[in-house]
């Protein structure tokens, strides 16, 4: 499948139906959703291996993961209505994803989800909550030698200190994450954030 052919696809994809602003939840755009799962597969690290999505939302980088070929992929997420969401969208596209309602920020729940080849990603920035995207960081490392997330531009140097010895940084893609107008305090219609698509290898 090709790029533009993976983002037609995930433009199909319906969004949460009640968004929670303390979970930060806006929809992954299809184009950025896109991007990452296509580098990530360019790089190998999709087809064939076990991928999870962490904070899986309506599960657009799950499916995604699941159409480029992934051979098995599991989608994390706190919210059970975005969870049924998600699972509806994964039989819109014929993909196949595993679901599990669960909340990373729990101290044991890596050891409970055992290791993986890939997690990806699209963390709270913590725009609500200081560091909300430490715990979804942490559990990555702790289960899969390669992760992609996106972050907020100029995150690189916070997270480069935040992993030192756990993780080096190898890749920066810029990018852009539009936000449409999703709650009360929005003031604009759409608001753009500059964005930087991270790939973190795990030490051993």
């Amino acid at each position: 499948m090709k790029l533009k052919h993976l983002e037609m696809a995930l433009q199909r994809l319906n969004g949460f139906a009640k968004p929670r602003p303390s979970l930060e939840q806006y929809q992954t755009p299809a184009p950025l959703a896109a991007r990452l799962v296509y580098h990530a597969f360019m790089r190998g690290d999709i087809e064939g291996k076990s991928v999870c999505d962490l904070g899986c939302g309506t599960g657009v980088l799950a499916i995604g993961a699941s159409l480029l070929g992934a051979r098995s992929v599991l989608g994390v997420e706190i919210d059970p209505g975005a969870v049924e969401v998600a699972r509806l969208n994964t039989g819109l596209l014929g993909a196949s994803v595993e679901y599990i309602v669960a909340d990373v920020r729990e101290e044991t729940f890596p050891d409970h989800l055992g290791p993986c080849d890939t997690v990806i990603m699209n963390p709270p920035f913590g725009a609500q909550k200081a560091h909300a995207d430490r715990p979804f960081i942490d559990c990555a490392l702790r289960v899969a030698p390669v992760t992609y997330g996106i972050f907020n531009e100029g995150s690189m140097q916070f997270i480069k200190a935040y992993t030192r010895g756990r993780a080096a940084i190898d890749e920066k893609v810029a990018s852009a994450l539009p936000i449409k107008r999703t709650f009360s305090f929005h003031t604009h219609d759409v608001q753009e954030i500059e964005v930087e698509i991270l790939r973190l290898i795990t030490m051993q």
